[in-house]
């Protein structure tokens, strides 16, 4: 039975537009779900570049590895994605099936091995039944089309209750590039690289170096800036793909300036799909913004936010609706950065609750306890020793987590 769609799921999904340059295709190949597409399958145009953001996990997943390897190349021309099995910690059977995958989906598409990228999402530990995958590619590639993105979005899902996509049209020069992207994520959400599976497609002709630097500056604000249960997943897995379809005036650098509004509409798509996947947590109620300041920097700014996201006390507190700003002073004083405890500020929901190392004089909690009770809860904090700021997003933690992850595998 499919899990309530969060009470933080927005109430309709954008329309992705047809990309030039990029196919789709979905299928129920069996692996694990029954009445449901598991496998996505992405044609891309000859001559596609790409970049890669990918886990730091140690237990990296076989797919995982596959693909930091292929990018080195940074030409893609096809992309799978299996859901229900995470094909990792699978050992020289893991390879195996990301070889015989990867070889089908190359030999199907007619290009090269490495320009075939291999994604899965699921149970950790279990051999992945590739043959279902391999039989499965011929039929889904007899439906392609450039409009299934919706379709592609649920096929990559696992315990998420709801498909997560995003897009913006943008300009480079005088021409309109279209940015589309598509996420999975619900639980085992946590820097570095903060979500499970997200895959991000313009017809922008762009190198892959460039690519690069402007995925790992966009995926530090928004994908590595967010935390469901602090948990990093073995198969975290972001990638751009750059089919260049469109024609606009040649890209020879990272800072030039007809690449602005395409950095500010990639940034956005990044970011609009990192917070579905906070506002998909596993049991969530409450989205959550903490923003940091008075950091020694913003590097401590953030390590500081993310002590404050990932503690289960501050995330209980949220979710049992107590303005408890004592569990944002335990938070801020474990996270190991400088904090001047007697010029700490805080304020949630725009109001002063203590200043300056205190309780605010004549606090009233009333209007905190009132936005406490609404969906969206934010949190400033000034810990007062430089100019280091940086903004983290998380959930609260409900028992709905403890019955998602005590009966996930049964």
């Amino acid at each position: 039975m499919a899990p309530p769609i969060s009470p933080l799921a927005p109430d309709s999904f954008p329309h992705l537009p047809p990309l030039a340059g990029v196919r789709l295709a979905t299928f129920a190949s069996g692996l694990r779900y029954k009445g449901r597409t598991d496998l996505l399958l992405a044609e891309l145009a000859p001559g596609t570049s790409m970049a890669g953001v990918y886990t730091r996990s140690l237990a990296s997943s076989a797919p995982v590895d596959w693909c930091r390897k292929a990018g080195a190349k940074g030409k893609a021309q096809a992309l799978v994605v299996n859901s229900g099995n995470a094909n990792a910690f699978t050992g020289r059977q893991g390879d195996e099936a990301v070889g015989a995958t990867v070889k089908a989906a190359a030999g199907l598409i007619g290009c090269k091995e490495t320009e075939v990228f291999v994604s899965s999402t699921g149970t950790i530990g279990v051999p992945l039944p590739y043959e279902k995958i391999t039989a499965a590619l011929p039929k889904a590639a007899l439906n392609l089309k450039a409009d299934a993105w919706l379709d592609a979005a649920k096929a990559i899902m696992t315990t998420d209750t709801y498909p997560k996509l995003a897009s913006r049209r943008v300009r480079i020069g005088d021409a309109t590039v279209t940015i589309n992207g598509i996420a999975k994520g619900s639980g085992m959400i946590a820097p570095d690289m903060a979500t499970m599976l997200a895959y991000v497609f313009t017809d922008a002709k762009l190198p892959a170096p460039i690519l690069q630097s402007l995925l790992t500056r966009g995926a530090d604000k928004s994908f590595n800036a967010i935390t469901v249960d602090s948990d990093t997943s073995t198969s975290d897995t972001l990638i751009l793909f750059a089919t260049g379809q469109a024609q606009h005036p040649r890209i020879t650098h990272t800072n030039d300036p007809k690449l602005k509004d395409f950095r500010a509409g990639l940034d956005a798509v990044l970011l609009e799909l990192a917070h579905l996947v906070v506002r998909d947590g596993e049991g969530a109620t409450k989205f959550v913004e903490i923003t940091v300041s008075g950091a020694a920097s913003a590097k401590a700014a953030k390590r500081i936010g993310l002590s404050v996201a990932n503690s289960p006390l501050m995330k209980t507190a949220i979710a049992g609706e107590d303005a408890n700003w004592g569990r944002v002073v335990m938070a801020v004083g474990k996270a190991g950065e400088k904090a001047d405890r007697d010029r700490l500020t805080i304020r949630i929901g725009g109001f002063d609750v203590a200043c300056n190392g205190a309780a605010v004089p004549g606090y009233d909690e009333t209007p905190v306890a009132n936005h406490m009770k609404g969906q969206n809860v934010k949190f400033e904090i000034d810990v007062g020793v430089g100019k280091g700021r940086f903004t983290v997003w998380t959930c609260d933690l409900t028992h709905g987590y403890i019955d998602i992850n005590g009966s996930y595998r049964t």
